[in-house]
């Protein structure tokens, strides 16, 4: 009986830790500015994020070449554990041509 127990215990924590790494995995962007990304990569959640519970917004300025290409990014702001995440799926983006070289910023959302 205690290892029916047990095993039920078990199965609702596993149960309960895949809810929250779900819920941890949610994540928006935003951009301000005038050109839309065609292509964008989503930043991968770090374990040690995931592990302690950190969530909060990235903030990074994104030189864009007027074929699209990011050129260059920095972040501005955010948790250091996330933002390295963010700069390098930022730098797979895509954007709509231009005529001219632009900047813009990109906000990350991490949240539970």
């Amino acid at each position: 009986m205690a290892f029916n127990w047990s095993k039920k215990l078990l199965v609702a924590a596993a149960a309960a830790l895949f809810a929250v790494s779900l819920a941890f995995a949610q994540q928006t962007f935003v951009e301000e500015g005038k050109r839309k990304v065609k292509t964008k990569i989503t930043p991968a959640i770090p374990e040690l994020a995931r592990r302690m519970n950190i969530t909060g917004k990235v903030k990074i300025e994104v030189v864009i070449a007027p074929d699209g290409h990011v050129k260059s990014s920095r972040a501005v702001g955010g948790h250091p554990v996330l933002v390295q995440t963010c700069l390098d799926a930022i730098k797979e983006w895509k954007f709509e041509p231009a005529p001219e070289e632009t900047t813009q910023m990109v906000e990350f959302d991490f949240r539970q």
